[in-house]
């Protein structure tokens, strides 16, 4: 073995997370422990299962963060193959839960909208790097159909949250890509136009939704009840506000899912302004680490993938607060590295091991040196 170590050959695997990006993640998932032990106080079990969660998000993102970004270029449109195939399975053989067909019975339910978010960032990457040089006007058609096929069979299970980070994520990699201002404008244009169409088509409580982000006190008693209340949380929780474990929102059960989609009242309410700027400057901290991982990519491909994983991290920061505070209709999307949940933080983790893998490969191509 050359006089070499057991550590020295092991450490290029083991040592690949990223510093910076790695205690961010951390301090999230600690402030995300920390208010769901609040949360799910009457819910026995929420904290021992969201560390069983956080563990195996932790072990994706460190396989992830071993896989080199050609071995992902490879990996693109099969992938993205299969992550189609999977969603035309849903709306063939899907299973309905709650008005919703968005699972699929393969011996386990799996829920392959989860992969699109990744798959199709992964995929238009691809693409883009296959065309570099050559890119025309068609090439973002071409794109945008890669885009809107998963789209619009995630739109029609009904899946509006999930539809809007694959989209996030797939316009941010057309907009890396090159797209003119002009053609962002044109497109703008036409999905303004396209509004009355889009809501002659939304089912009935996605439009109670909008109307209720207009004014939710037109059904303070029903349809608003959970967002007023949710606001009355935040609000309620003032500069300091009331202290770890004594939210009264919470633990009277105004909150409607105060362990998942709503945890940001909950911690709102119990740490006020001062833990909402503290909460604050680590996602933008998050973001910032992303988009400095972005500038320093080696390649098109690596660059247009790590943005597109930083916009995933900004829209589920950003749908969720906003949601929760009442500024856009309410979807289902977690608050990121804090709601409970395994599958939305596994999928996570495995941007963030994209991340990690690289920010590793760029550093061994500036040094000239494999890490």
């Amino acid at each position: 073995m050359g006089g070499r170590s057991w550590w020295q050959r092991l450490r290029p695997y083991v040592l690949v997370f990223d510093a910076p990006l790695a205690l961010i993640i951390a301090a999230l998932l600690a402030v995300g422990l920390v208010t769901l032990y609040s949360a799910g106080l009457a819910i026995p079990g929420k904290v021992a299962d969201q560390l069983r969660n956080i563990l195996m998000a932790v072990l994706v993102m460190w396989l992830v963060a071993n896989i080199p970004p050609q071995t992902m270029m490879r990996l693109a449109v099969p992938v993205y193959a299969v992550g189609v195939a999977l969603l035309v399975g849903v709306a063939l053989f899907g299973v309905i839960k709650g008005g919703s067909r968005r699972w699929l019975n393969v011996g386990m339910q799996i829920q392959p909208s989860e992969l699109m978010k990744i798959a199709m960032p992964l995929m238009l990457a691809w693409f883009f790097q296959r065309e570099q040089g050559h890119i025309r006007w068609h090439t973002y058609v071409i794109a945008a159909v890669l885009l809107l096929i998963p789209v619009y069979l995630i739109g029609r299970q009904p899946d509006l949250g999930t539809a809007m980070l694959v989209v996030a994520a797939g316009a941010c990699v057309i907009f890396l890509g090159g797209v003119s201002w002009k053609a962002l404008g044109a497109l703008g244009l036409t999905a303004a136009a396209g509004l009355p169409l889009l809501w002659s088509v939304m089912h009935d409580y996605q439009r109670d939704r909008v109307l209720t982000l207009i004014d939710p006190y037109h059904d303070p008693l029903g349809k608003g009840f959970h967002i007023i209340q949710s606001m009355i949380a935040i609000g309620s929780g003032g500069v300091t506000g009331k202290g770890w474990t004594n939210g009264t929102q919470a633990h009277l059960e105004f909150i409607p899912e105060r362990t998942t989609d709503f945890i940001f009242a909950v911690f709102s309410e119990e740490f006020g302004l001062i833990g909402n700027l503290v909460l604050m400057v680590l996602y933008l901290l998050l973001i910032w680490r992303g988009l400095a991982i972005t500038l320093s990519a080696s390649t098109l491909f690596t660059r247009l993938l790590a943005g597109a994983v930083t916009m995933i991290y900004f829209t589920y920061a950003f749908v969720n607060m906003g949601m929760v505070s009442g500024i856009v209709p309410v979807v289902g999307v977690p608050l990121p590295f804090m709601s409970y949940g395994g599958t939305a933080l596994i999928t996570l983790g495995l941007g963030g091991g994209i991340l990690m893998s690289i920010q590793r490969h760029s550093r061994e191509v500036r040094t000239g040196v494999r890490l």
